[in-house]
């Protein structure tokens, strides 16, 4: 990912919403869910009121469906929602057992929603099964810890978790699946066959360049996060999704850099760079059938020893009529595709096969490989447990809000207080002012239910037949439409169910409808307030501050890299010394992705500019300067002469410079002038030493491309590169 172009996602791409599915296949699936979770929750629901006359149990098999089913987003097909819900079991069981004794005292249960909801907020970091069920892990302690404190009906809860649990498994797994969307290792090997094919295509001379760089680009971008939903990103912390993830992430590089070099190729292509094409074609044919389960992952073996023989016998060929500088660069650029695709050889060894070493290759890299899981688990939550992380401030904000709503409901002995907590938790965002927004749509919705719902009661008075009849049809609209119609409809038509559900269990009256009212508005009160005390803004200006962090990080980096190139002593195993800085910087990149990825869900301020920071190109530097770290130079080399050395100097403290201004985001953006190599420095150096030389210079102007691309308008990279 060294050629100077645009980084992918330039042009403002942090304000770009997310891709929505369409508004068809959304409520289709809504429907889907909504049937799922109606069946669920009335089989066990209607024979514990009506037959078996046990309110609790009844109460409980009426809420775990809905909150496994329907509040928490499980991700991915039937089956694995439903080995979600089974693991989650003994946690949701701990948490009502937990929540049934704290009942005893307010105090006891706001501290219990504190630790709770600090704890399950940021253990959701691991991955997104974990992430996918807190909202029912969090309900089911708030369900529990209300009361009346009666720890004798503990059976009943655990019966009534174990019922509405096994009819979610059930649901999920067999009635309405969901149709297949295509798998990540999919899309990436899709993404890998495609270039095999560019490649070959590009040899031939039988394809239009740029038509075939915009179909590169194209499927690279289709490779991000963003364009995959959500159940199949591979966003955990174990060692099969860090692979996976760093396979698509490499793919990108790949695709992106031959992007680069394919309207600069002409048919026949220089000897050595013919070859090293060839041969990359055939290792993604290879990754592409490992990743697809048709052949064993071939590992990065292969490619490694191409690498090393393109990097000895690349140069300028005698007799060449075209520019050698621009020869040597387009050679660079290649040698940096071939990188990223030993990187993704690796990671898909890693992501198919069984973990092994990776020999010859940056541990840093791939310091994940003979990891176990639970200590990458705890890697993924150590990073997080910092005021920097976004993740920390909402597990913050999360239990303080929590903790603070039980308190109040308790204090002020609210009727149904655990609607309180359920319409902070529902309610909440990472913003407040998308907090406000939700709240303003929530408080119309839920008057305009709770007065349907007072009108029922009063009407029906206590016809249990009545209620009875109603909750199904009630149950299926409002879980059809609530999720797709925004929490005004959400809020309502919820207020219908818990009012027909409620009026089966006990005797009730119009009063049921005002007490929703009120515990709904408390809860949204209590959500507004915690979102404007604690970082109110959300993700963005933690975003500008990690994105500083990164760049502050990748300075040393920079300067050690392109010094020990320039001694000619800079093997790519020999990375000691910048053992510390690496640590730093990778640390500061994760904390920036996790920053960036919330970023990508919140509405864009009002009075943004349209020159803002490109965050994803800041991103894309700091990506750029590990992989170089990690793999600049290709091979031990001489000295430098000093010309040369002295050059490479003033061009990495122009680079480091403006790495340290675009820390600051100034209004003027940065400008980055890098002067030229010498006259005659190519002529001079040795062919490994000046293919060398190059490979640093293509690397320091793809940096200052990143640099100003990041910090917004009115900028430029001065320089004469291509």
């Amino acid at each position: 990912m060294w050629h100077r172009g645009r980084p992918e996602g330039h042009a403002r791409s942090w304000r770009t919403p997310l891709p929505a599915p369409s508004s068809r296949a959304e409520s289709a699936g809504a429907a889907r869910r909504a049937v799922r979770v109606t069946v669920a929750a009335v089989v066990g629901f209607y024979p514990a009121v009506h037959l078996l006359d046990q309110p609790v149990f009844a109460l409980y098999t009426l809420f775990v469906p809905v909150a496994f089913g329907l509040l928490s987003p499980l991700p991915g097909p039937g089956r694995r929602r439903a080995g979600t819900v089974l693991r989650a079991l003994p946690a949701a069981a701990a948490l009502i057992t937990l929540g049934t004794y704290l009942a005893a005292a307010t105090w006891a249960a706001a501290l219990g929603m504190l630790f709770v909801g600090f704890v399950l907020v940021t253990g959701a970091s691991i991955g997104p099964r974990a992430t996918g069920v807190v909202p029912a892990l969090q309900l089911c302690y708030i369900l529990a810890c209300f009361p009346p404190y009666a720890p004798g009906t503990l059976g009943d809860r655990l019966a009534g978790l174990a019922v509405g649990a096994t009819l979610t498994i059930l649901c999920e797994w067999l009635l309405l699946p969901e149709p297949e969307r295509p798998s990540y290792r999919g899309r990436v090997a899709g993404a890998l066959e495609l270039a095999e094919r560019a490649v070959h295509d590009l040899l031939r001379g039988g394809a239009d360049g740029r038509e075939t760089a915009e179909r590169l680009r194209t499927a690279g971008r289709e490779l991000r996060f963003s364009r995959t939903a959500a159940g199949c990103r591979p966003t955990g912390a174990g060692a099969k999704d860090r692979a996976l993830a760093q396979a698509g992430y490499a793919t990108r590089r790949f695709l992106d850099l031959l992007a680069a070099l394919a309207p600069l190729l002409r048919a026949p292509a220089d000897l050595p760079s013919a070859t090293l094409l060839r041969g990359l074609a055939t290792a993604c044919a290879d990754t592409a059938a490992a990743l697809r389960g048709t052949r064993p992952p071939p590992g990065p073996e292969g490619v490694e020893e191409m690498i090393a023989q393109y990097a000895a016998v690349r140069g300028v060929p005698p007799g060449l009529r075209e520019d050698p500088h621009a020869l040597l660069r387009r050679q660079s650029t290649l040698l940096a595709a071939a990188v990223s695709a030993v990187t993704v050889s690796a990671a898909v060894a890693l992501a198919t096969g069984p973990r092994r070493p990776m020999p010859g290759l940056p541990l840093e890299q791939f310091w994940y490989a003979g990891a176990s899981t639970p200590r990458l688990w705890r890697v993924r939550i150590a990073d997080h447990l910092t005021p920097r992380s976004v993740v920390f401030q909402n597990a913050v904000r999360t239990a303080s809000g929590l903790a603070l709503a039980r308190l109040v409901a308790g204090s002020l002995d609210l009727s149904h207080g655990f609607w309180v907590l359920l319409g902070m938790l529902t309610l909440g965002r990472t913003t407040a002012g998308a907090t406000w927004s939700a709240v303003r749509s929530a408080a119309v919705g839920t008057l305009i239910g709770s007065l349907a719902a007072g009108a029922l009661l009063i009407s029906a008075g206590d016809m249990t037949a009545v209620y009875a009849a109603l909750l199904v049809p009630m149950m299926l609209v409002a879980f059809s439409v609530g999720p797709v119609g925004g929490p005004a409809w959400g809020q309502g038509l919820f207020t219908l169910v818990v009012s027909t559900a409620f009026a089966q269990i006990a005797p009730v009256t119009w009063e049921l409808a005002e007490a929703r009212i009120v515990d709904v508005l408390t809860g949204s009160a209590i959500g507004l307030v915690c979102g404007v005390l604690a970082w109110p803004a959300g993700a963005r200006g933690e975003m500008r501050r990690s994105a500083a962090a990164l760049f502050r990080a990748t300075a040393p980096l920079i300067r050690l890299t392109v010094e020990r190139a320039a001694t000619g002593h800079s093997a790519p195993g020999t990375r000691a010394d910048a053992a510390t800085a690496l640590r730093r910087t990778m640390r500061y990149w994760r904390t920036a992705h996790a920053s960036y990825a919330q970023l990508r869900t919140e509405p864009p301020p009002r009075h943004a500019a349209d020159g803002g920071p490109d965050w994803l190109a800041g991103l894309n530097h700091g990506s750029r300067v590990l992989v170089g770290t990690y793999w600049l130079p290709w091979s031990q080399g001489t000295a430098w002469p000093s010309d040369a050395a002295s050059w490479a100097r003033e061009a990495t403290d122009e680079v480091v410079s403006a790495t340290l201004r675009a820390a600051r985001f100034p209004a003027d953006g940065v400008t980055v002038r890098l002067a030229p190599l010498p006259p005659g420095v190519l002529t001079r150096l040795p062919a490994p030493s000046v293919s060398h030389l190059v490979d640093v210079e293509v690397w320091l102007h793809a940096l200052a491309s990143d640099l100003t691309a990041a910090v917004g308008p009115g900028s430029s990279v001065e320089g004469g590169f291509w």
